[in-house]
């Protein structure tokens, strides 16, 4: 016997997938989370392999560079001044020491200098960073965000006209301003230097050089006009001096003294561009650094040195035992100075962390400690437009619509197929004469059947009009006419079954054609909005397109998610329906031949000769 499920049974097992399918669906608490009181986290790679920024060798304790901006970070839900920001070790438990040198959440921008204790060699290490705790107290240490071995880190963040304050814990601020402050440099704000005159930095002993010492300057240089000799770096004391520049637009550096050394690059560098010159001294050898590549070096020692320090030119009122160095025209940005010699690595990981090509810093997306929404899919929500929206609440409506159709309909199919089965299984043990099954005889399960069966309702039009022509007296015998006038009150009644079996199934259809044209109209809206915005701002970069495009396709998307159910769901109810169809049209004409069969004249007359 053919298996059934109840009508009860169907809700039930629908009602059980749909929870399962909202359990998978519903977002869970990360499996570590730093502390429960900041709500977002993102994943950041600092990635030395070839892929990344290639960096093989160890550098040890490194400064990175993080640039935030609308394209990888959610401004609006971290603190206005950042101060809710805080990084955390791969282990999702160790804090990083940090400090913020620009932050601006109306342009989207900020940049984050984060302390690296175990910088990767050749390989990928992932930090978190966390945000969106409205109460924290703002936090970052820049003292200990370098290491103890930085003398003098210049970000040149400080209003215009202010001499430059030194990041590190030894306090080397500098006696005099450079002549401005640029807001557009490499990193944040940068000093600008008009030949006028240089920085001048008061001696201290975190500064001294010893005779044979260890020594590095690094600095973002932009050259506007090629000089000759132009300072960067100047430190005279008597005879001896240790001078960094460009003559004519090529790097230089050279020690003066007892024992003289010098060591220049090969070729100028870009007028107009940013480019990293660095100095590296470890009591034997003198190396010159261009965009963070050993460009040459010479044997030389450094002669002891504890006086004023220039960066720009020379030191007002000095006058060089050698060849003076020429006021820098152009522009710098982070100066460093360092009391020992850095690792090449070092050198090469500064500039591929603080140049415009990123290929260290590697984002992940947005993670939130309890909700839906995030991630990728979370950015792209956050980018959808107005006229997008519209068009995704149409098919979200379509789609609410159709779901609901589907499920009604086969939930009605359903009972209708089970009623149809007990109506034939019972119309079949009784014998199939319409006149001789007892209805009132059925228990409450067998009546609440039939009551869904469409069958029964066509075989009640033919028995009911049989027991009207038997109640008007006499034997019942049915002519050809007669039998026909019954077949056409059952027809009737099972094209009333289709029409019924069919109703709302054209809203199917409309979901099924309609939402893909409405998801592509809104797309293509959205993807106009989008260029509209980039021709007026001028701002053509990736950043800029991707969320504006993405989001736009998010309307595509929707249309395709109410199309496929739908298309599914109607393929599955026409062939229900014409199941049910086809199990109508064979009981019709089986009714139809057992009523000739039994009631019709010729019928009888074969059932008689048969007896005799």
């Amino acid at each position: 016997m053919k298996r059934i499920l109840s009508t009860t049974r169907i809700a039930r097992l629908r009602w059980l997938l749909l929870a399962l399918l909202l359990h998978v669906l519903a977002p869970t608490p990360a499996a570590a989370w730093w502390q429960t009181d900041w709500s977002y986290r993102k994943q950041i790679t600092i990635d030395t392999t070839p892929k990344g920024a290639n960096i093989a060798d160890p550098a040890g304790r490194v400064a990175v560079l993080v640039r935030l901006h609308s394209g990888n970070f959610s401004f609006s839900d971290a603190q206005d001044n950042g101060a809710d920001l805080r990084f955390v070790g791969s282990d999702d438990k160790t804090p990083l020491t940090f400090h913020i040198e620009s932050y601006d959440p109306l342009l989207g921008v900020a940049t984050i200098w984060v302390d690296v204790p175990d910088f990767p060699a050749g390989s990928a290490k992932q930090i978190w960073l966390y945000y969106g705790n409205k109460k924290a107290p703002l936090a970052g240490d820049a003292a200990q965000t370098f290491d103890p071995d930085y003398a003098l880190v210049y970000h040149f963040d400080q209003a215009a006209g202010a001499p430059p304050k030194d990041a590190t814990a030894y306090g080397n601020n500098a006696l005099t301003a450079p002549s401005g402050i640029d807001d557009g440099a490499i990193i944040g704000k940068g000093a600008r230097f008009s030949g006028t005159g240089a920085i001048a930095v008061p001696p201290s002993s975190s500064l001294a050089i010893a005779a044979g010492g260890s020594f590095t300057f690094s600095a973002w240089v932009k050259s506007d006009v090629p000089q000759a000799r132009g300072g960067l770096y100047t430190r005279r004391d008597g005879a001896s001096s240790l001078v960094v520049g460009l003559d004519q637009g090529v790097p230089f550096a050279e020690i003066g003294g007892a024992t003289p050394a010098r060591v220049a690059g090969t070729q100028a560098i870009a007028k107009g561009a940013w480019t990293q010159i660095a100095v590296t001294a470890d009591g034997k050898t003198l190396t010159l650094f261009v965009n963070g590549h050993s460009v040459g070096s010479a044997p030389g020692s450094l002669p002891a040195l504890n006086t004023v320090t220039a960066l720009g030119g020379e030191a007002p009122n000095t006058t060089p035992a050698g060849t003076p160095a020429a006021n820098f025209i152009g522009e710098m940005d982070e100066i460093r100075i360092s009391k020992m010699a850095r690792p090449a690595a070092l050198v090469l990981a500064d500039d591929v962390s603080q140049g415009p090509d990123q290929h260290l810093v590697v984002f992940g997306a947005d993670e939130k400690q309890a909700g839906f929404g995030f991630g990728y899919f979370g950015i792209i929500v956050k980018s959808v437009t107005v006229d997008a929206w519209v068009v995704i609440s149409i098919l979200g409506l379509m789609a609410v619509i159709s779901w609901f159709v589907m499920f009604s309909k086969a939930t009605y199919v359903g009972s209708v197929d089970s009623g149809n089965d007990a109506f034939l299984e019972l119309f079949r043990r009784q014998g199939g004469d319409p006149l001789s099954i007892d209805e009132s005889a059925l228990r409450g399960g067998t009546r609440r059947k039939l009551a869904n069966s469409s069958i029964y309702r066509i075989f009640r039009a033919g028995a009911d009009e049989m027991r009207r022509r038997a109640s008007q007296g006499g034997q019942l015998v049915l002519s050809a006419e007669g039998i026909e006038v019954i077949r056409a009150l059952m027809d009737a009644t099972l094209v009333r079954e289709n029409q019924r079996l069919a109703r709302n199934m054209v809203l199917l259809t409309i979901s099924i054609s309609g939402g893909p044209f409405l998801g592509l109209l809104g797309t293509v809206v959205g993807v106009m909005i989008t260029f509209a915005a980039i021709a007026a701002s001028g701002d053509v970069n990736v950043n800029a397109i991707a969320p504006g495009i993405s989001a736009a396709l998010l309307a595509t998307v929707a249309g395709l998610a109410v199309a496929i159910p739908a298309l599914f769901g109607y393929n599955y109810l026409i062939i229900r329906n014409k199941n049910v169809t086809a199990n109508m049209q064979v009981f019709v004409d089986e009714f139809i031949t057992r009523l000739a069969e039994l009631y019709s004249n010729t019928g009888r007359a074969s059932h008689v000769r048969a007896a005799e």
